[in-house]
């Protein structure tokens, strides 16, 4: 059973930036990715990479976010730029699947408040 931990989540104002990465304890083969549920709304696909590099990214966060990954680390990142307080969520990390089929494993989640 693979493990996903996130970290660098918090709190920003609107405008600003942060990191979040998210560390595998295993070789994760296929894709990773990254999701969030703000409160009320359904959990969306923020953006996911396959082990190659093509990535894949939700309508609301193109030209902000972005994906990256390091296989040799079986770590991935998401770089968010230009945080506006509706990306504010609980971000979960996934991987060991695709987005089409689903994802096997689940990080517990890391919260991103962007103060407006």
């Amino acid at each position: 059973q693979v493990q996903l931990v996130e970290s660098g989540g918090g709190l920003v104002q609107a405008g600003g930036s942060l990191r979040l990465s998210c560390a595998a304890s295993g070789n994760i083969r296929n894709a990773m990715g990254w999701y969030r549920r703000a409160p009320g709304k359904q959990r969306e696909l923020v953006a996911a990479i396959t082990r190659g590099g093509s990535t894949n990214y939700g309508d609301s966060v193109k030209g902000r976010f972005t994906i990256s990954r390091d296989n040799a680390k079986n770590t991935v990142y998401l770089q968010m730029n230009s945080l506006k307080p509706e990306d504010t969520a609980v971000y979960y990390c996934a991987g060991g699947g695709t987005i089409v089929t689903g994802f096997l494993y689940w990080g517990r989640g890391t919260q991103v408040t962007v103060s407006s």
